[in-house]
């Protein structure tokens, strides 16, 4: 997460430069301010996952719109986020930050007071767009606030807890919400949170505006791509691949595809360096960093529909099943590092894959019978092996580029783990809604997320060892 401070030459320089106004708007404003917008960002990624189903009764729709619901916000954050630092820079940081907040918060006004669901994908568009314009801008103004280094570092630790938390609460307060007040409230509960850090902002100094080129043509192809795969594989789970629409989708993502990586190899100013990518560890670092967002945000996606529409659980009930799951993601966080530090970041990585792998293949034995709790407890090792790979995963990343890199990396780690998880719950959506039950789809799901671990914790062994003690936070 530190290396994401420098996702931007304007977050450092920023920083600066404004550090000895910062400190007049005070240090704990600007990190209250940051912590709630990566809170809020964090949570909306998984509290609407428990209200799908209620959200399909409510305004109508099958399993693609309801998948859509998800990847509507995932697949835009995504798609800007590379792009999303430099705009920081163009026009500040605060002002980037403030920006993206009001627009989050008409977004999720625009959530809850939908008629349809057409309306409700197209508001989780763009509050994923503002969430991937608050992201890089949240982080510049921490720099911004804490020039020093060592405050700086508990300043980015006290950060993370709010996407810890909002991961670990998403579920939970999301099934409560819906169960007692309906599901539009899992959207409005971004008011008063984003009204809140928008008072803190105002005590915030204006950054600075600093140069920094967007790289347009590789922005707009890159939505293309995702976009147009996203809704090929969803419409072709749904109706079949033999479609023509689905058919045309498919073609226009490998075309843009092609086009985004031709911008990327001649641009001068590319938002993503093909050059990055000759080194192995960035390579499979981000294949690692997909398959643990693939399984996990799938995994959410397909367990919170099997408990409701399969079982029978309240939204509330369903949320409470996930607390296992995500109860222990900090301790094993902070596990990781020791092992990082004492092993190398391959035996972690490595251990943390395979437990993930472990899990989804007892979860091939969950029938429409199984225990509830006891489907809770055989998830609880597909979120252990996430919080035990991802630091030594960033950290060994980060150990592999130069620093004038770290940021950029960083970011390109960041946005393969969302297209990870936009993609799975496309996949296994397509698999739940193709297969002759769902608990077929559901077992085909786990073992495709299974197999996907495997090959990339394989790929982890081919990674050169590293020296011990350089992943120590």
């Amino acid at each position: 997460m530190k290396s994401l401070l420098k996702s931007s030459p304007g977050a450092g320089a920023g920083a600066g430069a404004a550090a000895p106004h910062a400190a007049r708007g005070g240090s704990s404003t600007v990190l209250g301010a940051a912590l709630l917008g990566f809170f809020l960002i964090s949570l909306d990624a998984l509290i609407v996952t428990v209200a799908l189903p209620d959200i399909g009764r409510s305004l109508g729709g099958g399993m693609s719109g309801l998948q859509w619901v998800v990847d509507g916000y995932t697949l835009i954050f995504a798609a800007l986020m590379l792009s999303a630092g430099a705009l920081s820079d163009r026009i500040g940081a605060r002002q980037a930050y403030g920006g993206g907040l009001v627009l989050f918060g008409l977004a999720s006004a625009a959530c809850g007071l939908a008629p349809g669901l057409g309306v409700l994908v197209a508001a989780r568009l763009v509050q994923g767009g503002a969430a991937a314009v608050m992201m890089p801008a949240s982080l510049a103004l921490v720099r911004q606030g804490f020039p020093d280094q060592a405050k700086r570092a508990r300043a980015i630790a006290v950060w993370t807890v709010g996407g810890a938390v909002a991961v670990a609460a998403g579920p939970v307060l999301g099934g409560a919400l819906t169960a007692s007040v309906g599901w539009r409230w899992i959207f409005f509960v971004n008011l008063p949170a984003g009204l809140l850090a928008l008072a803190l902002l105002t005590r915030v100094p204006a950054s600075p505006r600093l140069p920094a080129r967007l790289d347009a043509v590789g922005q707009v192809t890159a939505v293309v791509a995702m976009g147009a795969l996203t809704y090929g594989v969803i419409e072709g789970g749904d109706k079949g691949f033999g479609r023509p629409t689905v058919v045309v989708s498919l073609l226009v993502a490998a075309g843009a595809a092609a086009a985004f990586l031709a911008a990327q190899a001649k641009g001068s100013h590319p938002m993503l360096p093909l050059p990055l990518f000759r080194s192995r560890v960035v390579a499979v670092s981000l294949m690692v960093g997909f398959m643990l967002n693939a399984a996990y945000y799938g995994g959410v996606f397909t367990f919170s529909l099997y408990l409701q529409q399969e079982r029978g659980q309240s939204a509330l009930h369903a949320g409470l099943m996930f607390i296992p799951m995500t109860a222990l993601v900090a301790v094993v966080n902070l596990a990781s590092a020791k092992l990082a530090s004492l092993f190398g970041p391959r035996v972690p990585m490595v251990a943390g894959q395979l437990v993930g792998t472990a899990g989804l293949l007892t979860l091939l034995t969950v029938g429409p019978h199984t225990n509830v709790w006891v489907v809770a407890a055989l998830m609880v090792p597909v979120g252990l092996g996430g919080a035990l790979t991802v630091p030594a995963l960033t950290a060994m990343l980060l150990d592999a580029v130069p620093a004038d890199r770290a940021g950029t990396a960083s970011a390109v780690l960041n946005t393969g783990r969302q297209v990870g998880g936009a993609i799975s719950v496309a996949v296994f959506g397509a698999l739940l809604s193709g297969a002759d039950t769902f608990l077929a789809g559901m077992r085909w799901s786990m073992l495709l997320a299974a197999a996907g671990l495997v090959l990339t914790a394989g790929a982890t062994l081919t990674l050169p060892r590293a020296r011990r003690g350089r992943t120590e936070a």
